[in-house]
């Protein structure tokens, strides 16, 4: 089980190919009446069917890989006339195997020639420049629980075990009513629910959640050598969800769940959000959220393939290394608006992004490279002091104080401006250690055992703390005569 991966892109990524939803039936879909309905069938369409006792658009082993280890005592064996070799061993049949696929198989596009045309992302893509892909571009994908708004796993579940947090939006697993029937496997269009063949239970990413409700960040985002990921508060509007997701265009669903975020610094917003229990803590940290500025006030970051409709919550900013590597050398400081053309010009890459990310949507991917690549070249000119019309910026939408500030979240962010995570509010905390040991006294009018306790009920008079009655009175969970 890989809970957070890193995939290499162009690929068919990991389970093979788990972007083809005409395979896997993962996610929601629109019915006759425009309504939304999963892919997979609903509860009673499974039971009606008699699906519930098979899962056919299940993943199965090959699409994942067989898991193996190495017969590592072969090395440790006697002396041969030959180099001994720690063959591949399945740790399913326990027999010698042969590797033809793992996690990591297409790592660096190791299989390019293979993954190119399995890729979903390149079906509209012309097959004459498929070819030369590997050569314009290339990009890491990480991946892990998208935790979405509206998700399909929750919905697929027939026993009710997956929940999403009310609190923070986590989306988890039950384990006491989890009872295995992996339709939460069909139902995420990411293949991000995996099944446990020992627990027989569904596990999947849990976001780190107790360190969260401390205010910490996940692991994944803590231990990331190159700082690229970071964790906010958005405030949203829960009574839209299911409206947004039934936008017909899967071009505007980025816009549509975009359109579902609300701007912590607008009166009303707060009014609401206090009167709805959400604490001036939270709402404090959403105004400083740095997920709003990228995704809600510069539209930099996207959602990973909101055709899916389940309102994904992880966003990505897309890569620029493709089209500056284009455009490098080319004066760009002093002709910054040759770019526009030179992205116009780079079409395979922002084809493939916008079907990665945008639904299809290249308009917005485009405003988004643009608007990275002029932030890039202004500040290489303030940092050598050379000349910049700040005209340039304006077309993008930047000025010369937001294009500063952007550049300092995505280069130069610290770690309280990556992470702003508000600490839980635990409402009426017991002190449960201070009170083991001398509650149900409190209206004790007396019984066989009342004069055994009656040292116990004048403590409690007197004063004294129930935790120091109960350890003056019992040893070891045992009463003290």
């Amino acid at each position: 089980m890989w809970f957070n991966n890193v995939e290499t892109r162009p690929g068919v990524g990991y389970p093979k190919k788990w972007e083809d939803e005409s395979h896997y039936k993962g996610g929601w879909k629109l019915n006759r009446k425009g309504k939304l309905e999963l892919r997979a069938g609903s509860k009673v369409n499974k039971v009606s069917l008699a699906k519930i006792f098979y899962n056919p658009d299940m993943p199965n082993l090959d699409d994942y890989y067989e898991p193996w280890t190495y017969d590592y005592q072969t090395l440790f064996g006697k002396e041969t006339k030959h180099q001994p070799v720690a063959r591949a061993k399945s740790q399913i049949t326990g027999e010698y195997m042969k590797l033809n696929n793992g996690p990591n198989w297409d790592d660096d596009l190791a299989g390019s020639d293979r993954s190119f045309g399995e890729d979903p992302n390149m079906q509209n893509i012309e097959a004459d420049i498929k070819g030369n892909f590997e050569k314009t571009f290339m990009m890491y994908l990480p991946r892990l629980c998208e935790h979405c708004l509206n998700a399909a796993c929750v919905a697929s579940c027939p026993s009710g075990a997956m929940y999403k947090r009310d609190e923070d939006g986590i989306v988890l697993v039950d384990q006491e009513r989890c009872r295995g029937w992996r339709f939460c496997m069909t139902g995420c269009p990411y293949k991000k629910v995996y099944f446990n063949w020992k627990t027989n239970k569904a596990e999947k990413c849990t976001f780190c959640y107790p360190r969260i409700e401390e205010g910490l960040p996940t692991v994944c985002s803590e231990t990331c050598v190159g700082r690229i990921r970071y964790i906010g508060v958005i405030l949203y509007d829960a009574d839209r969800v299911q409206e947004a997701c039934e936008e017909p265009d899967d071009t505007k669903l980025y816009q549509s769940q975009l359109d579902l975020f609300l701007d912590p610094n607008d009166p009303e917003v707060i009014d609401q959000a206090l009167a709805d229990g959400v604490d001036m803590e939270t709402i404090k940290c959403a105004q400083r959220s740095p997920i709003y500025k990228m995704a809600v006030e510069e539209k930099i970051a996207f959602p990973l393939h909101p055709e899916y409709r389940t309102m994904p919550m992880v966003w990505y900013v897309p890569p620029l290394s493709p089209i500056m590597n284009y455009f490098e050398g080319k004066n760009s400081i002093k002709y910054p608006e040759l770019i526009f053309p030179a992205i116009e010009e780079m079409r395979i890459p922002v084809e493939y992004l916008a079907n990665l990310l945008a639904g299809g949507n290249t308009e917005v991917i485009k405003n988004a490279l643009y608007k990275l690549a002029m932030m890039r070249l202004y500040m290489r000119a303030k940092t050598s002091g050379k000349d910049f019309d700040p005209e340039k910026l304006d077309r993008v939408g930047l000025t010369e104080e937001s294009a500063t500030s952007l550049y300092r979240l995505l280069a130069i962010a610290k770690y309280e401006d990556r992470f702003v995570i508000p600490k839980s509010k635990k409402e009426n905390i017991e002190h449960v250690e201070d009170d083991q040991g001398g509650l149900g006294y409190e209206e004790c009018d007396g019984c066989a055992l009342a004069p055994a306790h009656g040292s116990m009920l004048r403590k409690a008079k007197a004063g004294m703390s129930t935790k120091d009655i109960y350890a003056e009175s019992f040893y070891g969970g045992i009463w003290r005569d």
